[in-house]
């Protein structure tokens, strides 16, 4: 039996979408991108739709079950998808929900399957030309990418958290009292990873005026 994902002995994952290169994976996200948004054949993206689909399930379903999860994303497409619908035709939101849930499905699978050392690398690896013309440094470029992408589920997290505090006090939900032990809290361990990064000298010396 093909083993379509796991882990190692020591918990490194062994499946096929974590050996392929993070470079090759942002490519393919790219193409999938333009190949999305370049038809509106309803075949081309259901069939486009369909293989992302089943190959989030036999190869990473850590990806899928992450997806779903992700309900804030799956509102907004659904509130875009309901909207399209009503403003132009039902044929244009099917067309709407099929690249949006095929591409950030896909995203995600890139994202479970990338760790976030990877992504700095990557990305710092592409913005070398900018960094040659004088426009950027890559590092920095590659390094905010990398926290944007890290504080994304972390934030997801902390609103669990916060909620579930809530939820525990027999409390009702409210925005006044949600955003700001959230901001406190990421605002906490942002200060924490810039301590860590310059404790590590990650960055490097600034370079004198």
């Amino acid at each position: 039996m093909i083993m379509s994902e796991g882990r190692g002995t020591a918990g490194v994952e062994t499946g096929f979408l974590y050996r392929i290169r993070p470079a090759i994976k942002l490519c393919a996200l790219f193409l999938l991108s333009i190949a999305l948004f370049s038809t509106h054949s309803l075949l081309i993206l259901g069939g486009i739709a369909g293989i992302v689909f089943v190959g989030a399930l036999i190869m990473c379903r850590a990806a899928f079950k992450q997806w779903l999860r992700t309900w804030v994303l799956l509102l907004t497409i659904a509130v875009v998808v309901i909207w399209t619908a009503f403003a132009i035709s039902p044929e244009a939101a099917l067309i709407t929900l099929l690249r949006l849930a095929s591409l950030s499905l896909f995203a995600t699978m890139v994202t479970v399957t990338t760790s976030i050392g990877q992504f700095i690398d990557t990305i710092t690896n592409f913005s070398r030309p900018l960094e040659k013309t004088g426009l950027a440094n890559a590092r920095d470029i590659g390094l905010a990418i990398g926290l944007v992408i890290r504080f994304i589920p972390d934030v997801q997290a902390r609103y669990r958290a916060v909620a579930d505090a809530h939820r525990a006090r027999g409390l009702k939900l409210r925005l006044s009292t949600i955003i700001v032990p959230m901001v406190i809290g990421t605002l906490q361990s942002a200060e924490d990873i810039a301590n860590a990064i310059d404790a590590r000298n990650i960055r490097g010396p600034q370079e004198k005026l």
